[in-house]
Formats: C-alpha cells, structure tokens, sequence
C-alpha cells in the first residue's frame, strides 16, 4: 500500500466522514464528561506499536472502543463548561483542505495563496468587527492567524518589550512592568515570564463586585504612578473583554486614556466575546479599541471555525516583525526582498506555520455575516432563557451579570429551624418548575396563601411561602445561609455531583471569594431543550444535595 495513493485515500476518507458524521449524530447519548480512570488506555493498547501494516477498518474499530470513552465531547449539545469549541461543517471542511494541501507558508513564496488569503480574511473579519483602519493592512496595520491567544500575547509583550528596550536599553529590562487584573487570563503571566519580565514585575490589580470585577481605571493609574515613582517601567496592559471566570469586561476606553499617558502597549484580549462584536447591539464591549495596539479573538472558540485559529490584529506589524524576524540564507528570496509581500514567520513564534485561512475563509463564505450573526443571537437568547429559570427558583442567584451566554449562577443553602409550631421548614423556595404553587391568591400582606404544597397559609402551620418567608403568626425570617464558605463547599459538591452524572458538563470559577458555576452556551448542536434538560439535571442534584445538607 502507497502511503498516498489516491484511490486508498477515498476509500478510507469515505469511511471517516461517515464516521464523523455518526458521531455527531450521536454525540449527545454520550456522558459527556469522560468517566474513564487515569491510565485506562495503557491498558487497553499493545506495548509496542505493531511491526506490520493494520487495516483501517480495525484501527477504526479501535477508536470507537478505546478513544471515544476516553473523550470529554466537546461537541455535545450538553457541554457547557469552559468556553465553547464551536465546530462546523465548513470548519471541519476547511480544515480538511488545509491538512490535505499540507502546505508550510512559513512566508510568502513557500505558499503565495495561503499568505493572501490570510490578510484578505483577516481584514474581512476586521470589518465585520469594525475595527479601526489602522488595524488593517490598507491602514498600515494587519492581521495575522496563530494558533491560540497565549501565542498572541507573548508576542505582544515581545514586541512591546523590544520597542522600549531598545529606547531605554537592554540593560534595563528588570524595570519593566506588565499590567492586568485579577480576572485576566493565566496566559498572561506565562507570556510575561517567557519574555523575560521578573514575576514581582507582573502587577495583578484586584477587581471588585462594584465594577462587576472589570479593571477599574483608577486602580490602573494607581499602579503605574507607584511604578514610575519608583523608578520602574511601566510596559503592557493586556484588558479583557469576556474573562474567562465571569466574562467581566474592562473599559477599555477608559484604560486607554490611562495607558496613553504612559507610552504603554495595551493588547485587548476579547478570545471568547470578540466574535459576538460582529453584531452591532454587542459591538459596544470593544469600544475604545482604537486607543488600543492589539486585539485578538479564538475564532475556535465561539465563531464555529475548528481549533485551532486565533485571530491577531496589530496596528505596528513593524514593532512585530523586529523582535520576532529571521532571514537565514536558505530564507532569502526576490518576494521577500522586494518589501510587496508579508512574510507571516515574522509574525509569530514558530517558523513554520498551518494554512489556518482556509477554514476560516469557508466559515466566512458558507454562512455570510447575517447567518453567523443569528447562530450567536441564538446562544445568547438561549443563554437568557437559563438565566431566566435560575432567577424563577429561589433557591439560586445569578451571581455577575450576563454580558452574553455565559450565566455565572450558585445555589444558596437553606437554613433549617423550627417555627415555633413544632414543625421544620427545610424549603423556602419554589418549587422546581420554577414557579409558585398553590392557588396563586395573595393574602393581604403581599405572601402567598395558597393550598398548594410548599405555601404557607397564614396559621403558622410550619410550611413556608414561596418568598422564602415564614408566614406565621411569628416573625418572618429569611430562610438562606450567608456562610459563604458553607454556600461554596455546597456548591462544590452539587457541581462535580452533575458533571459525575455524564448527562452535562459544566465548570466553575472563583470570584470575590464566591465559588459560582458557569453555565456556558455555544455548542453548535445545542437547542432549547438542551438547556431545559439542563435546568432539570441542576434541579433534580440539588434537591438531593439539599435534603442531606
């Protein structure tokens, strides 16, 4: 068997599709959280690899039998933690050309096509977000495609740090100070410590539930006066817009005019939410991006093109080129040499580099800008609906506000007394439709006085209203812990008790001390009634965590 004959290659790629497409047709009778124990495929797989050629009928075989368990499907409709990996037939597709023209564009000659068709969608995809001109090509700008947004900040913060250093002197790099809050990415810090910035020299500002945990600009400038009086450097500012625990958003016009004082790069970090800016009613987040000198979404990540393909703008491609150029002799060539094309190896990390362009330019053709907008208007609508029927049962609370189909929600733990009757009331809350029961009649004083279990009905008979108040001839009390630390340990155990489940999966986040769970819309199989699903699953835990609770 040739390694690449063309019929064999049909054959076998026949049998893949098919594959694929019976895993997406399934993929929700899944667990979805892998339930597998750590080292189960070494037990499952030979030793050695095999001497002699297998067939892919039985390779495939052993893929469904000993890879499929060990996956945690991202691509279920009832994944909903982390952020999404949106995936796509025209991603999927894209990314088939790509791997099969196997092209390695490191610069323009290597692979003319695969280099033009990366500044053309990139300033596409620019405008759909309408970015300033000066971070396009026909501005002076450009947009290059790495693969995740830890690549796009370390390269930031390289090309920052050489352009001050080689005003300031090399010698001075331990004064150099990056600039972030608390919620900021942990990429950060890796890039930072990559690039040769001292850990102390890492300022982590705190945020506060007052700015909705977003950078606040006089916590900013606070910082950098301290710095400077000091003698430091002040650097970089990378601003998140959609962190990674909440999807805070820092004001990044209000940072900018801090940062403009200063000379310091500011790189707006919008991986999760950027691609929502394509639609006008949520462009708004990026305003003040114009004061900015890079930005960067994961079109992997909520823009259904398959990992990997980080989005990368920059208004001083030049700053970028400096610090991260080669030009070995092997290299060297008359395109390079006439200064009329882009060597995309001067832009990253590594010198050789995917034809990412390709999937992105199929997501982009295949849906056009109005369909794409409405598949991420569904996952916020969608998103809205969740964080409707948390706020309907009294039991939860949306912790941060939604920006957009993230819900960051908690349950709260019941206190249990006596009501001076004799009888407990463990409850106080709805019930797990979400909606009051009884007979919907309101007794004088505002509570409910229905029949209905879980009502009070003004006797003091030792069940509680929907209100979460007694409604008794004694005082009324609210019935929820503020022990924040027994709320968090009890929302610790609820989470991991669904996500044990396999039926969804979601993950957490720490802010302000408050252990919440993120609920994340964005798979591209996930309907309503996935959410609803949901919804029950979280319910039906609760009610067996908190009757033992």
């Amino acid at each position: 068997m040739e390694v690449l004959d063309h019929q064999e290659f049909r054959r076998q790629g026949h049998m893949v599709i098919d594959m694929m497409a019976d895993y997406y047709r399934d993929v929700e009778k899944y667990p979805v959280r892998s339930q597998v124990e750590p080292g189960y495929l070494r037990q499952c797989l030979p030793e050695d690899a095999p001497d002699q050629p297998e067939a892919i009928e039985t390779i495939l075989q052993d893929v469904q039998k000993h890879i499929v368990p060990g996956l945690t499907h991202w691509q279920s409709p009832n994944y909903f933690a982390y952020f999404p990996s949106s995936g796509s037939i025209a991603g999927f597709l894209g990314e088939i050309l790509s791997t099969g023209f196997n092209v390695v564009g490191f610069n323009w000659m290597s692979s003319p096509a695969a280099t033009e068709l990366e500044s053309i969608v990139m300033d596409w995809l620019g405008k759909m977000l309408n970015l300033p001109e000066s971070f396009l090509f026909s501005g002076n700008g450009g947009g290059v495609l790495h693969g995740t947004t830890c690549e796009a900040i370390l390269c930031t913060i390289v090309a920052s740090r050489d352009k001050v250093l080689s005003r300031v002197g090399r010698d001075n790099i331990s004064k150099l100070v990056v600039y972030s809050s608390d919620q900021t990415h942990c990429a950060l810090q890796k890039a930072a410590q990559i690039a040769g910035i001292h850990p102390n020299n890492v300022r982590v500002i705190p945020t506060t539930k007052s700015t909705d945990f977003g950078l606040s600009a006089h916590s900013l400038r606070s910082a950098i006066v301290s710095d400077v009086e000091a003698g430091m450097i002040p650097l970089f500012l990378c601003a998140t817009v959609g962190t990674t625990s909440s999807t805070a958003v820092d004001p990044v016009a209000a940072l900018c005019d801090v940062t403009k004082d200063y000379d310091i790069w500011v790189h707006v970090d919008a991986a999760y939410a950027g691609g929502a800016c394509i639609c006008p009613e949520f462009r708004h987040f990026i305003n003040g991006v114009e004061g900015a000198n890079s930005f960067s979404l994961n079109a992997h990540k909520w823009f259904f093109t398959n990992l990997d393909c980080c989005c990368l703008w920059t208004k001083d491609p030049t700053a970028l080129i400096k610090a991260l150029s080669t030009n070995p002799e092997y290299l060297k060539n008359a395109a390079t040499n006439s200064k009329r094309v882009v060597d995309y190896k001067d832009w990253q990390i590594a010198l050789s580099r995917r034809f990412r362009a390709m999937k992105l330019w199929l997501v982009l053709r295949s849906y056009g800008v109005s369909k794409l907008r409405s598949f991420l208007r569904s996952h916020v609508e969608m998103a809205k609906h969740f964080e409707k029927l948390v706020t309907m049962d009294k039991r939860f609370e949306v912790v941060v506000p939604r920006n957009f189909s993230t819900v960051c929600f908690r349950v709260i733990k019941p206190k249990v007394y006596n009501n001076g009757n004799g009888y407990q009331n463990r409850n106080g809350y709805q019930n797990r439709n979400g909606y009051q029961s009884g007979n919907g009649y309101q007794n004088g004083n505002g509570y409910q006085n229905g029949h209905g279990n879980g009502i009070g009905n003004g006797n003091g008979n030792g069940n509680g209203n929907g209100n979460g108040y007694q409604n008794g001839s004694h005082e009324k009390r609210l019935l929820l812990t503020n022990d924040n630390e027994t709320v968090n340990d009890l929302n610790s155990k609820l989470l991991e008790s669904i996500n044990a489940s396999g039926r969804l999966y979601m993950t957490h986040a720490v802010v302000g001390g408050t252990y919440i769970m993120r609920f994340a819309v964005g798979a591209s199989l996930t309907e309503e009634r996935h959410v609803d699903m949901a919804w029950n699953v979280i319910q039906e835990y609760a009610d067996a965590i908190l009757s033992t609770s």
